[in-house]
């Protein structure tokens, strides 16, 4: 690409003297349909507790849910993605909470149905939360069985879109679990419930704060479970960070699978993979900026290190650049107040 052009002849910072002009030849703008806000819920009535580890977000209660996300819908921001907190003592090693039609995703969706019917509902399809050990999937003989845990999420899957869910989003990387939830989803004549594949995962530990939103730190010691021997963390499924040409390999192949929109996870780190997955498919592109990149931020903005806004924008811009379709992001709310009112 040939820009030309030379000083003084040509002079760069002329288009950014004044703030309308810096506007007007902006190549990339951000707006709340961009955004969708990850909320957290949890037991009981009347319960609002703030999650410990990302300052400024709450897990809400069913009878609060819609009440909660209200300003959010009033903002522009059109979905949001559900996550259960399960204690300890309602999980078993094979989630099996997650195939309860009254479990709080299910719940949760048809309270939020019925007060916002016009807000988008993601809904995770993972078992993580909802089992002893805190994988994604059932466990055989020390590994993550593959062709177990995706029947299951199926099963899952379905449960959620008869509950409400517009859009699955399986976290759990499994192989060939898109075609499958796909099938599952149109046996039962849910052709309209869209997926959006957490189609690049990858082993990180910037999901730390989320597992304390989620109740994952508190899982029993291995003295008192099963012990994944061979397991340990997260990396016989979750992928390398190491690696870029396999993400547009697993991206590939839940397009072929039926996904109808993929996502880059973490964000920040992965916004080269952002870059290559939209330039490659052309599908719509989305990131999560996960936990520990918020937290991360706030941190800093609590000791004075960081501006909250600026932080907030500058990396959020980030994301629009890189070519997301949109992000899922805890600052949503702020954001879009900042972009709705300044």
């Amino acid at each position: 690409m040939n820009f030309g052009g030379t000083f003084p002849t040509t002079r760069l910072r002329r288009n950014r003297y004044d703030d309308w002009n810096r506007r007007l030849v902006a190549e990339n703008a951000l707006a709340p349909a961009d955004l969708i806000w990850p909320i957290f819920l949890t037991r009981g009535e009347g319960q609002r507790i703030p999650v410990a580890s990302m300052p400024g977000v709450d897990r809400v209660s069913v009878d609060l849910v819609s009440e909660h996300v209200a300003e959010a819908v009033s903002l522009g921001i059109p979905a949001v993605a559900l996550f259960p907190y399960t204690p300890i003592d309602e999980r078993d090693e094979d989630g099996s909470e997650a195939l309860d039609p009254e479990n709080l995703m299910c719940r949760a969706a048809r309270a939020l149905k019925a007060a916002h019917p016009n807000l988008g509902l993601i809904g995770d399809v993972a078992l993580d939360t909802f089992t002893t050990h805190g994988h994604d999937g059932v466990v055989r003989d020390g590994y993550v069985d593959n062709e177990a845990t995706v029947e299951i999420l199926c099963e899952q899957a379905t449960l959620m879109a008869q509950a409400g869910i517009d859009v699955v989003a399986p976290s759990d990387m499994m192989d060939g679990r898109i075609g499958s939830i796909r099938a599952a989803l149109d046996a039962k004549g849910l052709i309209h419930t869209r997926i959006m594949s957490y189609a690049a995962k990858y082993a990180s530990g910037f999901y730390a704060p989320f597992r304390v939103a989620v109740g994952s730190e508190a899982l029993r010691p291995d003295s008192q479970r099963r012990h994944v021997s061979r397991l340990g963390d997260k990396k016989t499924y979750q992928m390398n960070p190491a690696n870029s040409d396999e993400a547009l390999r697993e991206v590939a192949m839940d397009i072929a699978e039926g996904a109808d929109m993929v996502m880059v996870k973490p964000g920040l780190p992965y916004l080269d993979i952002v870059w290559r997955v939209r330039r490659e498919f052309g599908l719509p592109t989305f990131a999560y900026q996960v936990s520990g990149e918020y937290s991360m931020i706030m941190a800093a903005v609590e000791r004075g290190w960081l501006d909250h806004d600026r932080a907030m924008m500058g990396s959020l811009m980030g994301f629009k650049r890189a070519g997301c379709n949109g992000v899922l992001t805890y600052f949503a709310v702020s954001a879009a107040r900042l972009l709705r009112h300044g």
